[in-house]
């Protein structure tokens, strides 16, 4: 899997926000410290409402909050909700809604495909937010 600016951006806003969890955070605290354009974070923001891991507050106070704890959001979810998807190949028989892969019986790299998609997922979706957090810490 190809990780784009977008999903790499947006684990950065989430990582950032997920370090101050008893206050709202401002998109443009995020792009001074992080070193992000707040146009880009906006459009990020937007995404991760939509998946359900930031909540928005406006108004004069606003900003973006952690929807649920830090534990239990993954990389893999912040991933999924800029990227689409953490499939490693675009191959039908690896697409969860997709129609399947006429050739699926006979691939003779299906298996190869698909444990690394397993491999994949797995790592994604075993580092919650709390734990990057953890290593910024102790980084900064």
């Amino acid at each position: 899997m190809l990780v784009t600016t977008k999903g790499r951006y947006a684990m950065r806003l989430m990582t950032y926000i997920a370090s101050f969890p008893d206050r709202k955070v401002a998109l443009r605290e995020v792009a001074e410290n992080e070193a992000l354009s707040v146009k880009y974070l906006e459009q990020l923001a937007h995404d991760m409402v939509r998946a359900e891991l930031l909540k928005s507050v406006r108004g004069h106070g606003g900003g973006y909050m952690l929807a649920r704890d830090a534990s239990a959001i993954t990389a893999g979810d912040v991933l999924r909700a800029t990227e689409g998807t953490t499939v490693p190949v675009a191959c039908a028989a690896l697409e969860e809604d997709g129609p399947g892969c006429p050739r699926e019986q006979t691939c003779s790299t299906i298996e190869f495909w698909a444990g690394l998609d397993k491999v994949i997922e797995d790592y994604v979706d075993g580092v919650a937010l709390s734990s990057l957090v953890d290593a910024r810490a102790a980084v900064v």
